[in-house]
């Protein structure tokens, strides 16, 4: 299921229990965060790149200034996790 199919779940399990019920009933639910899986962390990778190139953290940065680089990867992921978890597994 993966790191985001399973944060949906516990967020099922708290907050949406009636759909994690019927989802359940139905046989549906691994497949449900598979597909919720899938769809975030292809989100999550074309924000990944988008922020990237628009913040300009290329590899040159990282060949001349590694420290520089890990903090704005660190940054870049940091808001792309709450993006995706706001959008998609908290919702």
């Amino acid at each position: 299921i993966g790191m985001w199919g399973m944060r949906h779940l516990d967020h099922l399990k708290s907050r949406r229990k009636a759909i994690y019920n019927r989802l359940q009933t139905e046989s549906k639910l691994n497949c449900y965060l598979y597909d919720i899986n899938a769809q975030a962390q292809e989100m999550f990778d074309n924000l990944i790149v988008q922020y990237k190139k628009s913040e300009s953290t290329t590899e040159e940065l990282k060949a001349t200034d590694q420290m520089e680089w890990v903090r704005r990867m660190n940054n870049i992921r940091e808001r792309v996790t709450e993006i995706v978890n706001n959008e998609l597994i908290y919702k």
